[in-house]
């Protein structure tokens, strides 16, 4: 390469990154679009809504948040990956979409870790395992015994096809040979009304959902998957306390932009949503609704969190013998 065409290379790769640093300092310069991929009702939507004004009002823009429901939310997370990488399209989704999927569908339209540039995680949440009060069941050891009778009689709503909730009722069959039917919904909401009518006899899915109804006494809360009893529900017991501790987990939420959108934007979010996360009136907000903050310290960490959420839970469907489909 001559002189010339070198000092030309040099002042037009110089000047398109003067572009991109002068389009990031003036973002955001319109609303941006908050994509979920379950409706209305669910624990993306709840998360969702709760960060959105902060999230606007730290940056000065309206953040709207869009649901585009359905394939256990591959629908909505694949549009963010083709979203263009200008952070006024950003999606929030949590480990079924951006990691379950990857064992229980046999293909997904979007690579998790190549495909979007990762920003943070937000929440991370426990999972409750509820029956309707029809069902004599009062523990996860009754629950057992009673399936143990109706073997493929017990039916328990999803909020997909391929998420956490049926994962953790295929391991709950394989560690307890037993044989609860999963049946998939197009998310939480759906799937909890199905519930409440008696048409299905339980479910497992994010305490912050199921909540109400078991304080109303609609449902009948069996088990709680994290390590430690939740505060709002202290009397639920564990699923290691009751003698199942292969079914202890947790469900978390995070943020993430298309590939290549530029970093100084992705940093920017990053700031904006660690600092709403923890802001207290809305970390109170979280707790009361059964969240708890699970903030990233970069992006990076994040991604690196992301890959071993995949090793975990690979060891887990091949255990569990979960074939996509």
């Amino acid at each position: 390469m001559n002189k010339n065409n070198y000092l030309r290379n040099l002042i037009g790769a110089t000047s398109l990154l003067l572009t991109v640093a002068a389009f990031a300092q003036e973002y955001p310069a319109k609303p941006v679009r908050l994509v979920i991929g379950f409706p209305p009702g669910g624990a993306n939507d709840i998360i969702a809504r709760l960060i959105a004004p902060k999230l606007s009002e730290s940056l000065g823009t309206n953040f709207i948040v869009e649901n585009r429901p359905g394939a256990n939310a591959i629908i909505g997370t694949d549009h963010v990956a083709k979203a263009a990488p200008d952070g006024y399209t950003i999606g929030l989704a949590g480990l079924s979409p951006l990691v379950m999927t990857t064992f229980t569908y046999a293909k997904i339209p979007y690579d998790s870790i190549n495909d979007f540039a990762g920003i943070t995680t937000v929440v991370m949440s426990p999972v409750l395992i509820v029956v309707h009060p029809a069902l004599p069941a009062r523990g996860l050891k009754e629950l057992v015994a009673l399936a143990k009778t109706q073997p493929g009689k017990l039916d328990f709503g999803t909020a997909g096809a391929g998420g956490t909730t049926r994962m953790l009722i295929e391991l709950m069959n394989l560690t307890a040979g037993i044989k609860i039917q999963a049946v998939a919904y197009k998310g939480a909401a759906p799937a909890l009304t199905d519930l409440l009518g008696g048409h299905v006899q339980g479910m497992a899915m994010d305490l912050p959902v199921l909540f109400p109804s078991v304080k109303s006494g609609k449902l009948r809360a069996l088990a709680i998957t994290p390590e430690r009893r939740s505060p709002l529900l202290p009397e639920v017991a564990t699923v290691a306390e009751q003698g199942f501790p292969a079914l202890q987990s947790t469900n978390w939420y995070a943020i993430m932009a298309p590939a290549k959108t530029p970093r100084i934007i992705v940093e920017r979010l990053h700031g904006a949503i660690t600092k709403a996360a923890h802001a207290p009136e809305l970390k109170e907000k979280f707790i009361s609704g059964g969240f708890e903050p699970m903030t990233s310290a970069s992006p990076e960490a994040y991604t690196a969190f992301l890959k071993q959420e995949f090793a975990r839970w690979s060891k887990v469907a091949k255990a569990a013998k979960i074939k996509a489909e």
